[in-house]
């Protein structure tokens, strides 16, 4: 990846705190961001933060600014920007329909309407029908397929604008779509940003297509955020982007034929880019939704971790946990009474070193914030831990289950809690049954395709669970 420029962010740009961020002691810290962290403000930084706003005036309150949005912990205001000058890179194979579909929509959108657009046919068994429909753009042909990476660099390689957005042919863009997203460009270090994937018909009959439509994959959900691996939202799907050209040097990695989206976030932010998530930009995705390809895609996305494993080490870590968090979870499941009354202890002696490493001097001990904050990480954690007992190690479960009552029992209490957690702020669009079936499938599907690809490449990592950062005080 070329490195990012070290231009400051620019005067007029503002960065706002996010949702769910603290102050703490008195304006002069800041906790919040994921994965959580506290921030300590020095006296200049909290004259330039006024409320939970601050605007680039100068070099320092550019660096504050850059600051809290590489912690996490603020959101940029989106200015209004005119078009950028870019390029739109189409991969397709064989799916003249959607294609069609595509390029009208991309015509019609006053903020597409006259952009170049690169057809890049990867392979299509009727070429003829790919060109009849491409009339008008740039078209490039693979005689063979070679992945949707390879298409998207080969329309990358011919494009000579500043930026280029990258759209599946199985996407509908919002009409402004590109407009919002281009705001982001004020920030000389992003490199991506990402708009919202949603059903392009959230109407279609079947339970598959209901869940689908409200739990994909592909929607990383309602709240704008920065994109980095470990953080909430750690990757974008490749359905839809739009990228600064410079930043991409080379662009996918054309060996990976699944995640190479989340290889292309992770090269990035490992190189010090920006990359962010813009829910307020839609694109619309015609999802599968008969039940057999369905699954099949989802086991397709398991086998993407070992590529990444292989790459990124710990990074794609199927659970991120903290020694505590873990045994105040386990102990009551295996130890009952006694159990619990020992996870009891574990949390208070994490919620006192917790507030020991954050405390600062002259002032009491912060045990009661220490203690909110280790329980609401502890309720965190092990969501995660049920969603990893059901989804990434679902075969350890089954055979745990096979051998033990208690197993058996703690399994099917999680599948239950899991679904239902999962299901509730849906539960006026989809009954419980369709969302719980879906949700199971899903998962049972995913973590064989995880299991396959880990047996396949020899390399386990994908399957081990990782550590967080500490919450520690950062200057």
């Amino acid at each position: 990846m070329n490195p990012p420029p070290t231009d400051r962010l620019r005067d007029g740009f503002t960065v706002v705190l996010g949702p769910g961020v603290e102050r703490r002691d008195g304006g002069t810290a800041l906790l919040g961001g994921s994965p959580a962290r506290l921030l300590r403000l020095a006296p200049a930084a909290q004259e330039l933060l006024v409320g939970d706003r601050l605007e680039v005036t100068d070099a320092r309150s550019a660096a504050l600014a850059a600051r809290l949005l590489d912690a996490g912990v603020a959101v940029p205001e989106v200015p209004a920007m005119p078009r950028p000058d870019v390029t739109v890179v189409v991969p397709v194979k064989d799916r003249t329909d959607g294609l069609a579909r595509l390029l009208a929509a991309l015509r019609a959108d006053p903020g597409t309407a006259g952009c170049p657009v690169v057809v890049v046919d990867d392979g299509s068994a009727d070429p003829a029908a790919v060109a009849a429909v491409a009339a008008g753009t740039r078209l490039l042909r693979h005689e063979h397929a070679r992945g949707p990476a390879a298409a998207r660099n080969a329309g990358l390689r011919v494009a000579d604008t500043d930026a280029v957005a990258f759209v599946d042919s199985d996407c509908v863009p919002e009409a402004g779509w590109l407009a919002t997203l281009a705001g982001h460009l004020a920030d000389p270090r992003l490199a991506v940003v990402a708009p919202r994937i949603t059903a392009l018909d959230p109407a279609q009959p079947g339970w598959v297509a209901r869940y689908e439509a409200l739990d994909s994959a592909l929607d990383m959900g309602p709240a704008a955020a920065r994109v980095a691996p470990g953080t909430g939202v750690s990757y974008v799907p490749s359905a839809a982007l739009l990228a600064r050209r410079t930043a991409l040097a080379d662009g996918f990695d054309e060996a990976m034929p699944v995640a190479e989206d989340v290889d292309l976030v992770w090269r990035l932010t490992g190189a010090g880019w920006r990359v962010r998530y813009e829910p307020a930009a839609r694109v619309a995705h015609d999802h599968r939704v008969e039940l057999g390809d369905w699954l099949r895609r989802r086991a397709f996305y398991g086998t993407g971790a070992a590529l990444l494993a292989q790459r990124h080490g710990a990074a794609v870590a199927p659970l991120v946990i903290s020694p505590w968090s873990l045994a105040a979870w386990v102990l009551p499941a295996f130890a009952g009474r006694w159990g619990l009354l020992g996870s009891l202890g574990v949390l208070g002696r994490a919620s006192v070193l917790l507030a020991r490493r954050v405390a600062v001097p002259g002032r009491p001990l912060p045990i009661g914030w220490a203690a909110g904050l280790v329980l609401r990480g502890t309720a965190s954690s092990g969501r995660a831990l049920a969603r990893t007992v059901t989804r990434h190690h679902w075969p350890l479960t089954v055979a745990a289950a096979l051998v033990s009552r208690r197993a058996r029992r703690a399994a099917g209490a999680v599948a239950v809690a899991d679904a239902v957690a999962g299901w509730w702020p849906h539960r006026r669009e989809i009954d419980l049954p369709a969302f719980a079936a879906g949700r199971r499938l899903e998962d049972l599907a995913y973590g064989a395709g995880l299991w396959w690809g880990a047996l396949r490449a020899r390399n386990g990592r994908a399957l081990l669970p990782a550590a967080p950062e500490p919450v520690a005080p950062r200057g």
